[in-house]
Order: C-alpha cells, then sequence, then structure tokens
C-alpha cells in the first residue's frame, strides 16, 4: 500500500495540494494547527481561510496573466478554482468569493473525500523521513520556522504584510457614496456596480493624506526591519512616498463617474469591495495598514461617506516568512539538502492567494506522481504556472529574490511576433501559447 503524502497547513496551498495528491488517488494527511494554535489573523480553524482580500484578481484568461493562472487551475481540477466559482460574488472583472462561504465549502470537500484526513496538531520540527509538503504560508509557527532555518542553514527571508480593514455596508452613507465599478465594467448590472465609491475633493484628499501621515503606527520591535512586497504596501507607506502616490494608485478616480454629483470630477475615490454574499460587508481596496486600531478609526472616518463607518475588522500587519527558494528548492519544489520534503505556497516565495493555491496544486501532482512511481516535471515555462516555478527555482536572482506575483514578465517572449507590439497584441499571444501548452502538459501529466 502507497504510504499517505503528509501536508503541514490547510490554507490554500494546502489545501489545493491535499485535493490534488487524493484525488490522484494517494492517501492524504493534512496537518493544521488552528483553531487550537491560533494566528492574529486567521479567526477560524477552516481550511483555506483568507485573511487579507477575498478576490483571485482578474479572471481575464486572455489579457491577464492572473486570468491565464485561473484557466490553468480549473483545467487541472483546481478544488479552489472550483469553491471560488461558487461563491463568487458580482467585482466586475475580478473573481471576488465570500470568504467564509469559500472556505467552508473547501473544508466539507476535503472532510467528505474519503482519502483525506485532517490532523490537529502543530508540526513543530521537520520529519526526517516519509514524503512531506510545507505549506505552512507566510504565518508559518515560529518553532517550524526556526526548524527549517536550522535545515537550510540560513534563516528564512521576511517582509511585512497588512492586512485592509473591512466596514459593515449599513454604515456607508449612500447619500454620498454611489455604486459603480470602474469603467462600468461588467457583464450584469450586479457586476457593473459591485464596488461602492467615497468621493474625494482636494481639500478632502491632503486633509486625508495629512491625517494619514500624523496617525500613529505600530512599531516595529528591535532588530526587526520593514521590508515590504510592493504589491500589498500599506497606505501609509504609499504616502510617504509622496502625496500624490495614492491619489494615482488605489484612490485613482479615472472610470467614475459621481452619480450624486455627475458634472464634478473626483479628485480622488476610495473603493469599497464586497466580502461576503449577503452584501453586509465591504472590504477598503488597497487599503492595507500598520496604523494603531485607534487611528484607524479616526483616520478612515475622515472619507467622505465613511464618516459614520463601523468595522467588521480593523486592519493589521503581520511578519511574512518565505523562503531563499531559487537557492533552496529544485524544479520539483523539493528541498535541496532534504528531497523528501517539498514547499508549497507563499512560504515559497510566490505572492498572492492564487499563486500561492497554483504552487500547492503542483506541489499536490508531483508527490502523488512521486508516491505513484513516476516523476512529473513542471508545466513548461511558456505557461502561468511554469513561468512562476522557473521564476522561484532559478530564474531570479538568490541575492535580491523577493516574492512574486505572476505577470507577463516572466514569460518567455513569443517568437515571430516581430518587433515591438503593443499589449493588446502581445498578450493574447502569450495566453494561447500557454493554454495550448499546458493542456499538452496536462494531458501526460
Amino acid at each position: 500500500m502507497t504510504e499517505p503524502v503528509h501536508i503541514v497547513g490547510a490554507g490554500l496551498a494546502g489545501s489545493e495540494a491535499a485535493w490534488q495528491v487524493a484525488q490522484a488517488g494517494v492517501a492524504v494527511r493534512l496537518h493544521e494547527m488552528r483553531p487550537a494554535v491560533g494566528t492574529f489573523a486567521h479567526r477560524t480553524g477552516d481550511c483555506a481561510e483568507m485573511v487579507c482580500s477575498n478576490s483571485f484578481r482578474s479572471d481575464d484568461d486572455v489579457m491577464n496573466a492572473v486570468g491565464q493562472l485561473h484557466w490553468e487551475m480549473r483545467a487541472a481540477g483546481g478544488l479552489v478554482m472550483a469553491m471560488a466559482d461558487r461563491h463568487r460574488l458580482p467585482a466586475g472583472g475580478a473573481l471576488a468569493v465570500d470568504r467564509d462561504a469559500f472556505s467552508g465549502a473547501v473544508t466539507a470537500a476535503l472532510r467528505a473525500h474519503p482519502l483525506v484526513e485532517i490532523v490537529p496538531g502543530e508540526i513543530t520540527q521537520l520529519p526526517r523521513a516519509g514524503r512531506w509538503i510545507i505549506a505552512t504560508g507566510p504565518l508559518t509557527s515560529g518553532a517550524l520556522a526556526a526548524a527549517i532555518a536550522a535545515e537550510t542553514g540560513a534563516e528564512a527571508l521576511a517582509f511585512f504584510d497588512a492586512i485592509a480593514p473591512i466596514v459593515h455596508a449599513e454604515t456607508i452613507d449612500m447619500g454620498v457614496a454611489w455604486r459603480q465599478s470602474r469603467y462600468d465594467k461588467g457583464e450584469t448590472e450586479a457586476e457593473r456596480t459591485a464596488y461602492i465609491n467615497c468621493p474625494m475633493t482636494r481639500e478632502d484628499y491632503e486633509g486625508f493624506i495629512d491625517a494619514l501621515l500624523a496617525a500613529e503606527k505600530t512599531e516595529f520591535r528591535e532588530g526587526e526591519t520593514a521590508g515590504y512586497f510592493d504589491g500589498c504596501l500599506p497606505i501609509e507607506v504609499m504616502a510617504e512616498r509622496g502625496r500624490d502616490t495614492l491619489r494615482h494608485g488605489p484612490m485613482k478616480p479615472v472610470g467614475l463617474t459621481n452619480a450624486h454629483r455627475p458634472a464634478e470630477k473626483p479628485f480622488a475615490v476610495v473603493q469599497l469591495r464586497r466580502d461576503n454574499a449577503l452584501g453586509t460587508l465591504y472590504n477598503i481596496v488597497g487599503f492595507q495598514t500598520k496604523m494603531k486600531y485607534g487611528a484607524q478609526v479616526e483616520v478612515f472616518r475622515c472619507i467622505p461617506g465613511l464618516q459614520d463607518a463601523s468595522f467588521a475588522r480593523l486592519g493589521g500587519i503581520h511578519r511574512n516568512t518565505f523562503l531563499n527558494a531559487p537557492r533552496l528548492l529544485d524544479d520539483r519544489l523539493r528541498l535541496r539538502p532534504a528531497p523528501h520534503l517539498r514547499f508549497a505556497g507563499q512560504i515559497t516565495g510566490v505572492e498572492g492567494y492564487v499563486e500561492s493555491a497554483a504552487m500547492g496544486l503542483l506541489a499536490g501532482r508531483m508527490a502523488a506522481a512521486e508516491a505513484l512511481g513516476r516523476d512529473l516535471a513542471a508545466p513548461p515555462g511558456t505557461t502561468a504556472m511554469g513561468a512562476l516555478v522557473h521564476h522561484i527555482t532559478g530564474g531570479a536572482e538568490a541575492k535580491t529574490f523577493q516574492p512574486m506575483n505572476v505577470n507577463f514578465g516572466l514569460f518567455p517572449p513569443v517568437e515571430g511576433r516581430g518587433g515591438r507590439r503593443g499589449r493588446k497584441d502581445r498578450y493574447p499571444a502569450y495566453t494561447d501559447r500557454a493554454k495550448q501548452d499546458f493542456s499538452e502538459w496536462l494531458a501526460t501529466a
């Protein structure tokens, strides 16, 4: 009888890995320390709990690299994408989900699978035998992080990640705010009105920036340095880079028309995105923060339309641990000093929900193939999954390695396109090639 594959961590990567292993006919033991051992960010013991945004970002599989990654995961029978599609919320061109229903559905599917056993309890040491996937994510426990550091001979790298606040919808002043997706994007009325927008005049914006810069922030402990992932910068860090940074970033007013004052162009706009199926909760888009709780309430209530806001969750900041993957992992996601250990998810140095789950999908398929006596290589580098694996296991420079979202810059150029072309021509060429190459890989995987 084939020995089971052990997976540590039931986040997005671990849950997807468990599903892929079980679907291949190999038994899985999925180890999860929650809820007995909690983290500052998690609220439940459910699998695949989403602790930051509720969005998987763009679902456009023609013009967007993350949309192509969605396509590949669906094609591979991914559990995360299946449950995301089942519990999606209107969000224009993005794939946003009801986070509680989504994680509940992933948990139920895994518990119902006859080859999956969810084992409660914390793993504090790296096992010396067996077949294991470590998918503990950015909030790897201190004991296990220390064990990984001891095994690799070097401390794991780390940066700081931040979480955006969530607002009770009934406390948003819709006499000031209005519903509209940017550029009215979406096929249905619900999608075209998926976001709530709070307008700002120049005076509002300048006052908000002043309050933001003056607010009391979370202090780092002695010896910690603040290295942030650029795709998830706290808003106050962005504001420190220049007073107009936010207005050209998450608060850009383009593609929006104030329904209450259509003749007036907002100087800046704060967007909120639906966070649950009931439409009772909205998260403030791009407003990750390290402000202290009291300061958050004071500063965010400076936003027109949120002057009476009640918060279901305030923002926060946490340490995000990841490996120097180009030095430590091979192209099968195995730890070079201990190849019985695979790693998956954000701890490998990918950034984002979808990227993490995709690495779980590959690690699970590779571990299952190995258990069944086969060797499975990663998809070609022309695919979204393959491009990510190539980047983290050798494409990136180890000395300067930092977490990375999937993007077309990781894809090799398309041959025969001739000269420099615009993205309207180049991006479909990338995704057409990726779909063909991924389908061919999948047929033999």
